[in-house]
């Protein structure tokens, strides 16, 4: 039975192209034949709403499948991007926290629930940016996490911190967790400081980092305003061609075979 992979997106920092990075990616490993289905676990619901889900659609979301109240299938809706669903959020889930705190399982609440999601499949869960209650349910139930760092003087103080959280789940909760890769993101050429960053990171976490780097793009800016990933709204934009490109790595890593060409 093919396996499922499951991988947390995550950076405590906002800001960094976190839920971008998640959409992006979702929809290229959908139109490369992968059938995925992304996790919006961030109260703000702006993975959800990138994706076309009204708010009236999400009557059944991941608040429901946290508090074991709705199963997996009934809380995973259709996108219009073909092979690609979500589990989509309001700003209920921000109570979440709270709620799951006095539980005995409080960590392992998403990880029991995607259990069912089907074999061979892609779940990308998109992480608060907070190392909270939340974001530690997206890494236990993960096998991977994938870090967007945006290119910027400070990007790398903060990954420190994400990395010993990741090592503390995997001694107490998941062993099996690894960090999957880190991406460069919102990347400026012409920008000294963005070379230099890329320069630091590649020193400091060499094979980690990804080869591809995602440039800051006005499309992938814009598209989230129109309720689509950047490669449904500008197919052949610098960002969408990244994205691509990237996706192709990121399958690599997992031993993924695109069933499209």
């Amino acid at each position: 039975m093919p396996e499922k992979h499951i991988i947390a997106i995550a950076n405590q920092k906002g800001g960094v192209g976190k839920t971008t990075t998640t959409v992006n990616l979702g929809a290229a490993l959908a139109e490369q034949g992968h059938a995925v289905t992304l996790i919006d676990l961030d109260p703000q619901g702006n993975a959800s709403t990138g994706l076309g889900i009204d708010q009236d659609r999400r009557g059944r979301t991941v608040y429901d499948l946290l508090a074991a109240e709705a199963a997996f299938d009934e809380v995973a809706l259709a996108t219009d991007i073909p092979n690609l669903r979500i589990v989509s959020s309001t700003p209920d889930l921000a109570s979440a926290d709270v709620e799951l705190a006095g539980t005995a399982d409080r960590t392992r609440r998403l990880a029991r629930q995607l259990e069912a999601a089907p074999a061979g499949s892609i779940v990308l869960i998109d992480c608060p940016p907070a190392l909270g209650l939340l974001t530690l349910n997206a890494m236990v139930a993960a096998q991977g996490v994938l870090v967007p760092l945006q290119a910027e003087f400070y990007a790398l103080e903060g990954l420190s911190q994400l990395l010993a959280t990741v090592q503390q789940v995997r001694q107490s909760a998941n062993p099996n967790l690894r960090i999957n890769g880190i991406l460069l993101t919102m990347s400026d050429y012409r920008n000294n400081l963005s070379q230099q960053v890329e320069a630091d990171a590649r020193a400091t976490l060499g094979e980690l980092v990804y080869p591809t780097v995602i440039p800051r793009n006005v499309r992938v800016s814009e598209a989230p305003s129109h309720a689509m990933p950047v490669l449904a709204y500008d197919p052949s934009s610098k960002g969408s061609v990244a994205y691509r490109q990237f996706a192709k790595e990121f399958a690599s890593r997992l031993n993924l075979v695109a069933e499209t060409a």
